[in-house]
């Protein structure tokens, strides 16, 4: 009687942009390849192993819908809300991804496309497959983390943009910047190096000097165990910035926003 029950008040309140014998099919059978259920609203479904294979999801409301090994290959899922959905193990290649909310998602186990994410909102995802974020999207979440003092978090995109992308002396600087934050010296210091050493591919010598200046000067560093929290904010910045002419564009520059810029928000 739940069910029915449940099953009318979806119906009723489908929009028009969906079918609604598609819902009734999808509903009953948990299943409905190529359904046309745009704008519907299924928030909490329970749609675990459901086929919906190039299924027209646009603008779909599946916040906290259970979609553990769903088949979604080319599924158009555009602009849809899948916040803190369950997506393990779900086939989402050749899904449509521009503009979708998987923020707080778990996507442990999930097919994706190699930046598949690039135009998603993913801040927050769990189990996200490396390669299927851009580079500049990695690195601009980490800025954006950066900027709100959250130093960790910044730490660990930082750390997949370069393994997106090992190449990009940008995100080494601006994960060493975190890393002094977080006293992590004996690490930073080998970032700087490292991205000194891009630098010097590139015939950048200055950038090169001034970078492994700022790695001696971090291994040098020694933090007292009983130093107050608070005497220690900031200290990256004081730090990379205090005698170093060159170093004080570092940080702007090491956490700007690269483009193309992937949402990531």
């Amino acid at each position: 009687m739940q069910a029915r029950l449940l099953l009318l008040t979806l119906l009723l309140a489908a929009p028009l942009t969906a079918r609604a014998d598609d819902l009734i099919v999808l509903l009953e059978q948990g299943s409905c390849p190529d359904c046309r259920l745009a704008d519907v609203d299924l928030v909490h479904a329970d749609l675990q192993d459901a086929d919906l294979r190039r299924a027209q999801l646009q603008r779909a409301n599946l916040g906290q819908a259970l979609l553990d090994g769903a088949d979604l290959r080319g599924a158009d899922l555009s602009f849809t809300s899948l916040r803190g959905a369950s997506l393990r193990g779900a086939d989402l290649t050749g899904s449509r991804l521009y503009g979708t909310d998987l923020r707080d998602a778990d996507l442990s186990g999930a097919l994706l496309n190699t930046q598949a994410l690039v135009k998603a909102h993913w801040r927050g995802a769990q189990g996200v497959a490396l390669g299927s974020r851009s580079h500049a999207g990695l690195h601009n979440a980490g800025v954006k983390a950066f900027q709100l003092g959250r130093w960790s978090e910044a730490e660990k995109l930082f750390g997949d943009a370069i393994r997106s992308n090992p190449n990009e002396p940008f995100s080494w600087v601006a994960r060493g910047i975190c890393r002094t934050e977080l006293a992590k010296d004996e690490y930073a210091a080998a970032d700087f190096n490292f991205a000194a050493s891009l630098h010097r591919t590139r015939g950048d010598e200055e950038w090169a000097n001034q970078l492994m200046i700022a790695a001696e000067r971090v291994s040098k560093r020694r933090f007292k165990n009983n130093a107050p929290r608070e005497a220690n904010k900031g200290i990256g910045s004081q730090l990379l910035q205090g005698g170093i002419t060159t170093l004080r564009m570092i940080i702007p520059i090491a956490t700007k926003a690269l483009t193309p810029m992937g949402l990531g928000i």
